[in-house]
């Protein structure tokens, strides 16, 4: 037997690679590029690939929405490019599905809560998550941290240079409980050194790992947390949408 029994099922992880339901199960005839972007910006994904003559080559079915999967080109490289779903485990069941049809280098981008004092629409990079989500203890042993792959951090850091753009390296906090953010986590998570907090990071790491491929993120300061007392939502990071999406497709290139 494969899994390492522990008496919290959360923390049991069975090694096995395989499952009774596979991420390519349906068959379907596409194979993906190598190289994608898979990112948390809304509308953004379809307008770009609206704009720039994006090619619907898949879809992603889920119980409550249809993803499209587009290709598109970037200084002469064909990338995949899909919108991620919010939260841990819809975002890893849709990265373990384009990893099973032929993605194996992924640069994500997205929102996040600040912790510290940082201004919004400030780009970070993690190097680490804290891994306070449930979906990433299918993929990899139980520890508290996972580690950001660092090639994939270089390439990242490279885009952001490319740009001109001031960036910090952070440790992030992935939790699933976005309404129990509670004062003393937060202070908690702070003194373990998260500068953020969001809700895919350590999954979606961990799911790259698991099956050997790149990945690696870039994110973006919207709401505040600074204050426990004074919760500001700001602007959500609704300015870095856009740009976000640009860096994306250099990083991921420049992989």
């Amino acid at each position: 037997m494969s899994i390492h029994k522990n008496e919290i099922p959360l923390l049991e992880f069975d090694t096995d690679k395989n499952a009774v339901i596979m991420p390519n199960h349906e068959h379907i005839d596409v194979q993906l590029p190598t190289k994608a972007v898979f990112a948390f910006l809304s509308d953004e994904i379809d307008t770009y690939a609206k704009g720039h003559n994006g090619k619907i080559v898949a879809e992603f079915e889920t119980a409550t929405k249809v993803f499209p999967v587009y290709t598109v080109r970037h200084e002469g490289c064909e990338i995949c490019l899909a919108q991620a779903p919010t939260g841990a485990a819809a975002a890893t069941q849709f990265l373990d599905w384009l990893i099973g049809y032929g993605v194996k280098e992924i640069v994500s981008a997205g929102s996040c809560g600040a912790l510290d004092d940082i201004a919004e629409n400030t780009f970070l990079v993690p190097c680490k998550a804290l891994r306070d989500e449930g979906t990433s203890y299918h993929y990899m042993a139980p520890s508290r941290f996972i580690d950001i792959d660092s090639r994939a951090r270089r390439a990242i850091k490279a885009a952001l240079e490319k740009h001109g753009l001031p960036y910090r390296e952070i440790i992030t906090w992935t939790t699933d409980g976005f309404f129990r953010e509670t004062a003393d986590k937060v202070a908690y998570r702070k003194k373990e050194g998260c500068a953020t907090v969001e809700m895919e990071c350590s999954a979606l790491a961990a799911c790259a790992r698991f099956r050997g491929v790149l990945w690696g993120q870039i994110l973006f300061t919207a709401d505040s947390l600074a204050n426990v007392e004074k919760y500001d939502e700001r602007g959500f990071g609704g300015d870095s949408f856009e740009y976000a999406l640009h860096l994306c497709l250099d990083a991921v290139v420049a992989v």
